[in-house]
């Protein structure tokens, strides 16, 4: 066969590393990783296919590319040499300078080529290198992508030096239907895979690589596609929660666990005591989610059944054996959140309140009562400012983090809030307090819910100002990737409470309000010198991303910024105006005439400009016209200004474009007299001032 040929020829490849059991959680990352590593590299070396599908399961990564190039192209190579004028000697013959080219390139100087160029005429080596076998690079590139692997530890095992996540037992490496001869991770490959650790324990051959995946489902009982096995067992699920009449509750992680921990699942229903239903119904789920992975079955109403789905990784001939296995080992889990449970409520939130004292909050900040002290009081404020319940917002802070300390959440940290809730009910607590105490972590991550109370508000903010505040008071400001308090996520969440709920909070004032918080406690800030604007600033500045995630463009962002209102519901409902008026067919040459006044007034200097105008000093038509619109305008914008319509005002003042155009077509702002320029330039002033009431409009020009 030819090498070009050879060149055009295409053939499938697979490769499987087998291994101990895989880390769960990270086995989709591991195989998207070991997937992204090997196409990378074949697109680095120019190597091209049809398309590649993943297999990932507890016991093997495995990667199929169909039409893979048998080698690479060839490279066209080209040298530029001396010119051709500095390539002979007197004498005519090739000069050292050519001779030692031609050396370097390995050909004899009558080997080299002319190339002719504006700049002359030069000598040149060319030669084409003959791509590779693609056979021969895979090693290279599959050894490359398992180093690089996001593996935070890895093992060794036995005598040996090598080291992965898991120990690994078998490689295949088929290309067509010949084995890659080589040996990565201390396996010498082959073309044998293994079954189901149980169901078909034995060496399987695959003669070719399209036959893996049905080879392996139908002779080792192993399906080795992650995402269909994942589809298998949500069908599987939901199949079973309908023979007991209920609907399964199909939690994507834990979905995504399940598949890493079976290579052949079959879905099986179990049952637990009735009794444990008194118990809330998040701990059960908690319980039945973190230890056993299983799925819980709701009825009609949304309400937990006495059920559990569980997940083998083997068809049992026995499945109820199966069964009364899991439904033992689920009963102690269950009875101990029945004991936590009942233990906790034994006592009152203010009895638990009382055990935060010694917990450390921040070293240099004190300690969860302290906080609970100080988000109270913070709170007690904002509803006040807002016209809710001062006292009801104060009792909600004081009691925010009583359930830190309950048995119940210190076995399931992830119930915070949820277990507040049910004991301050037991309490019999204001029932605006028990939700306040389950709605104070909101927002808890990108697009979740808000608090929907006041008080809920209340609490959730100053929470989490609270922790801002103390956080950069100490010097401790996020930095890169590095934010252990999650003061960003913090900041988003205050910003979307405020806006989202409508909210006349002023950042300066809460930010002043938590300084005074902990100043008496008598907690030194170190950073207190400017700390109100330094926050201030860090939070308006994560307005940045969110708007653009809504397609706001950065510069109608930077026109509100620049008039740095404090208040996120005002600053919000500007925004909002300001994008309206830049889609509007005057926007442009108004943002461009602010530029332009902009400009003028710097020039100006240290000039004193009037703020009002001398009227027997405006001589020209268009200038006398400007004037008679700016005060109009002035009037007509000022109640929708008061109440906020910064749409209106700046629909209003859109239709200042045709007398500012004529202004500066035929008005000489720089007049010779000094008293008229003066008065042209407090006439400019009075012209910006409208529309810096909304925002620099100067800084949205286009052109």
């Amino acid at each position: 066969m030819s090498t070009s040929l050879n060149k055009e020829h295409k053939e499938d490849f697979l490769i499987e590393l087998g291994t101990e059991e895989l880390p769960p959680k990270a086995l989709k990352s591991l195989s998207e990783a070991f997937t992204r590593g090997i196409i990378s590299g074949l697109e680095k070396n120019q190597i091209t296919f049809t398309r590649y599908e993943s297999f990932a399961a507890p016991r093997r990564l495995a990667l199929l590319i169909t039409g893979l190039d048998t080698a690479q192209p060839d490279q066209q190579l080209e040298r530029k040499g001396p010119a051709i004028k500095a390539a002979y000697d007197a004498e005519g013959n090739p000069s050292k300078a050519a001779l030692g080219f031609a050396r370097a390139n390995g050909v004899h100087f009558e080997d080299l080529e002319q190339e002719e160029t504006p700049k002359g005429t030069w000598l040149v080596y060319r030669s084409v290198k003959p791509g590779e076998a693609t056979r021969d690079l895979l090693p290279e590139i599959v050894t490359q992508s398992l180093d690089n692997l996001p593996i935070p530890k890895r093992m060794r095992w036995g005598a040996s030096r090598t080291e992965f996540v898991r120990p690994v037992h078998w490689l295949l490496m088929l290309q067509g239907n010949s084995v890659i001869d080589c040996e990565i991770l201390g396996l010498k490959s082959g073309n044998t895979t293994r079954g189901h650790r149980f169901h078909a324990h034995q060496a399987i051959t695959i003669t070719k690589p399209a036959d893996y995946a049905q080879a392996l489902r139908e002779q080792g009982k192993v399906i080795a596609s992650f995402d269909t096995r994942r589809e298998i067992i949500r069908e599987q699920v939901e199949q079973v929660a309908t023979t007991i009449n209920g609907h399964s509750v199909i939690d994507p992680d834990l979905l995504d666990e399940v598949t890493a921990l079976n290579e052949w699942p079959v879905a099986l229903c179990g049952r637990f005591d009735e009794e444990f239903l008194s118990v809330p119904s998040e701990a059960l789920i908690s319980s039945m989610k973190g230890h056993q992975k299983y799925f819980h079955v709701e009825n009609s109403e949304g309400k937990l059944l006495p059920h559990f789905i569980t997940v083998a990784n083997i068809e049992s001939s026995g499945p109820r054996h199966v069964v009364e296995g899991n439904e033992k080992v689920i009963r102690p889990r269950l009875a101990d959140a029945k004991f936590f449970y009942d233990t906790d409520r034994k006592k009152t939130q203010d009895d638990r309140r009382e055990k935060l004292k010694p917990i450390v909050f921040q070293a240099q900040l004190g300690s969860v009562f302290a906080k609970t002290e100080r988000i109270a009081r913070l709170s007690s404020y904002i509803a006040e400012t807002e016209g809710g319940d001062a006292k009801l917002a104060e009792r909600a802070g004081q009691l925010c983090k009583s359930d830190l300390v309950s048995e119940m959440v210190l076995e399931f940290p992830e119930l915070q809030g949820i277990m507040g809730q049910y004991y301050a009910d037991n309490d019999g607590e204001n029932p605006e307090v028990s939700k306040t105490l389950y709605e104070q972590y909101m927002p808890r991550f990108a697009g979740d819910q808000l608090p929907s109370t006041l008080i809920g508000c209340a609490v959730a903010i100053a929470d989490k100002v609270d922790t801002i505040t103390g956080i950069f008071g100490i010097n401790q400001l996020p930095t890169g990737s590095k934010d252990p308090f999650a003061l960003r996520r913090a900041s988003i969440g205050v910003l979307r409470i405020i806006v989202e709920k409508k909210l006349n909070l002023d950042l300066v004032a809460l930010i002043d309000q938590a300084i005074q918080g902990y100043q008496e406690q008598g907690v030194s800030l170190p950073a207190l010198d400017n700390l109100n604007t330094t926050i201030v600033n860090y939070m308006l500045e994560r307005f940045d991303a969110a708007y653009q995630e809504e397609g706001i463009a950065i510069e109608i962002v930077n026109s509100v910024k620049a008039l740095r209102p404090t208040r996120p519901l005002d600053f919000d409902l500007r925004i909002k105006a300001i994008t309206r008026f830049n889609a509007m067919n005057e926007a442009d040459a108004l943002a461009s005439a602010n530029k332009r006044v902009s400009n003028i007034l710097a020039k100006a200097g240290d000039i004193v400009i009037p703020d009002a105008l001398d009227e027997t000093l405006l001589r020209e038509v268009a200038e006398i016209e400007l004037a008679k619109v700016v005060f109009v305008k002035k009037q007509e914008i000022a109640p929708a200004l008061e109440a906020g319509r910064y749409a209106v005002v700046m629909d209003n003042l859109a239709a200042l474009k045709e007398p500012v155009d004529r202004f500066f077509d035929q008005v000489l702002v720089n007049a010779e007299e000094e008293a008229v320029r003066l008065n042209r330039y407090a006439l400019l002033k009075q012209l910006r001032s409208l529309f810096l009431q909304v925002a620099d409009i100067s800084l949205l020009q286009k052109s």
